[in-house]
Formats: structure tokens, sequence, C-alpha cells
């Protein structure tokens, strides 16, 4: 038999859909139960070999031919070195809950979960299962955060509070879709997002009610003649710039910020 080439991911995912045919045979690319759905026969001994595969936190891949398996591929997904402490940043600035939703097998995905110290984990999500997911998780928790890169995170960005794609490697469907882009592929970048998100709405909050105290109490001077035409507008012009100024605190903004906010009592 002539030797089989494989294309790259995308490809994959085609054969494994659809099947396929090299010289004539019949090709067959995916997980175990499009071999199950197919009727090929999967010895004990490789039922074994898929588990502790799947136990080490790799995904397997099963290749047959004309109906008989021909081979097992393993493949890993590598941590991002910044996801760990992603994690624990995020922790410390008060994010209660960090829920990993993926497409892969409950085995790779508890696994991958035990590297990076989340403990929830749910696992062989469709597109539609993340998107309800993340709304079950905002029914429960309240406000709920989505980071993703990929086509099928697509739905779960649009459903979540705020999307997040990771820009560097997210796709375009994904960018489209999110409510922020982190241009730099970096998971540490995320903390700080949180973070400058947090400081604007706070600002926001304290330009407001700044900008409503002090036309009210214009108001009510010059309706009682407690102030001149021209002490008001002194007086609304320097609103102004307190309001300007309070904005341009967030030039500032640094990630040590969060940390010694997280630090307070």
């Amino acid at each position: 038999m002539a030797p089989l080439r494989l294309r790259p991911v995308h490809a994959l995912v085609l054969i494994a859909q659809l099947g396929a045919s090299v010289n004539g045979q019949a090709v067959l690319i995916g997980n175990r139960k499009l071999m199950e759905a197919e009727q090929v026969a999967l010895p004990a001994y490789v039922q074994e070999l898929i588990e502790a595969f799947q136990s080490s936190g790799k995904t397997t891949i099963l290749v047959a031919v004309e109906g008989r398996l021909a081979g097992v591929l393993a493949v890993a997904d590598t941590l991002r070195p910044d996801a760990i402490t992603a994690i624990q940043e995020m922790r410390r600035i008060g994010v209660k809950q960090t829920v990993l939703l993926t497409g892969d097998n409950p085995r790779v995905a508890a696994a991958i979960a035990q590297q990076i110290g989340l403990t929830t984990v749910r696992a062989e999500l469709l597109p539609e299962d993340k998107a309800a997911a993340i709304q079950a998780l905002s029914s429960q928790f309240g406000p709920t955060g989505m980071v993703g890169d990929g086509v099928n995170d697509a739905p779960a960005l649009a459903n979540a509070t705020v999307g997040i794609a990771m820009g560097g490697a997210a796709t375009d469907v994904a960018l489209e879709t999110a409510d922020v882009a982190l241009m730099a592929n970096d998971l540490s970048k995320l903390p700080f997002a949180v973070g400058l998100g947090r400081a604007t709405r706070a600002i926001v909050l304290q330009n407001l009610i700044i900008s409503i105290s002090a036309v009210g109490l214009l108001i009510l001077a010059a309706l009682t003649g407690a102030i001149g035409i021209g002490a008001a507008v002194i007086v609304h012009e320097s609103v102004t710039l307190v309001v300007v100024f309070n904005a341009l605190r967030l030039l500032g903004y640094r990630a040590t910020t969060i940390s010694r906010a997280a630090a307070r009592p």
C-alpha cells in the first residue's frame, strides 16, 4: 500500500467528518466515536493505549483503512508558560469561578485543568454546548467573561457578558464576535484587562456623580440668586476640567495597581 500522507489539522477535521479515498482505499481519521459509528473494531490493547494517552493529557486520533484500524496518533496541547500565573492573578483580583470549557474528552480536560489549577471542567462540548454553558454560568454567578480564540468559541464569546479573544492567535470569527481583543497572544494581559475595565467603570461612575452634583448645585444656586452667571460659568468649566483630569488617571494605570488593590483587606 502506498504511504498515507496526512495534511494539516484542518484537513484532518474534514476527513474525520466526511471520510476520504487514498489510492482507491477508504480512509477514516477521527476519534473513538467515529470508529464505533463506522464499525471499526478496536482491540482491547488499543483501547488500553487510548486510555493511557488520555490519562496523561494527550488527545488520540485513530486512523482506519478499509474498515480496519491502521494506527493511533497521540497529540498534546502545550500549556502556555503564563497560564498558571494568569489564573492565580485572576483569583487574587476577585474572580471567584474559573471554568474550563473544551471539546476534548474528559480525561484530557481533567489533566490540563489539574496542571493549571482549575477545579471545574466541562468536556466534550460542541460550539452550541459551550454557548449553553456560558448562559448557565451567567445565570448562576452573574456577569461572565469568556476567553477563546477559535471558530468553535465564537458562540460562547457572543453569549458571554464580555467576550475576550486572544488577538495574536484568534480566528477572524472570534475577533469579530468578541467584545475585547488582546493584541498580544499573552494570557498575562488578561488580569490587566479585567483590572483596567474595573478602574474605567469606577472613574466613569465618579465623573457622573461629580457632573450631576455640580449641575444640580448650579441650578439650585442660579434659581435662588446665590450665584451670578459669570461665577456659574467658571464653576461649570472647573468641574469639566476636574472630570477630564480624573479620567486621565487611567493613563497611569499599571499592572501593579491590580496587586495593590488585591492586597487591600
